[in-house]
């Protein structure tokens, strides 16, 4: 898992600096989600590319991010989901904000996105705490 890691690390970044901060990451990630989920909820219910965005939004801030901010990066993503849902449902869905409506668009989106949720998070997780235990080494 840390070979993984130190590759991804290696690769040269397309942003100049140190990386983003924790509110970048934060907005990077549900901007991404948001119009990930915008688009596949007016073509058909939420799913696999609301998952696939999840699951890019938790590499992206690994990648993208500074030291010290991956525990933003494993703690937002489902966060911005629903908020990102919510806005949705109550704007493109057309419930407005009926709680009954929203409520069961709410469960049927979030089933969708429950595996890659799931999954994106154990990774990011393992991901903070193996980032973490090597910048206290280096420390």
């Amino acid at each position: 898992m840390s070979t993984v890691i130190n590759n991804v690390k290696s690769v040269k970044k397309p942003i100049k600096g140190p990386g983003l901060k924790a509110p970048g990451i934060v907005l990077l990630q549900f901007l991404l989600i948001h119009l990930i989920e915008a688009a596949e909820y007016s073509l058909f219910k939420v799913g696999f590319w609301t998952g696939m965005a999840l699951l890019v939004s938790y590499g992206g801030g690994i990648y993208l991010g500074r030291k010290g901010t991956t525990l933003t990066n494993a703690i937002n993503p489902p966060i911005a989901f629903v908020f990102s849902t919510v806005l949705i449902l109550a704007t493109i869905g057309g419930a407005g904000f009926h709680p009954a409506k929203i409520g069961l668009e709410f469960i049927s989106a979030l089933s969708g996105v429950a595996p890659y949720m799931i999954f994106g998070a154990s990774f990011a997780w393992i991901a903070h705490f193996a980032i973490s235990k090597r910048e206290a080494k280096s420390s």
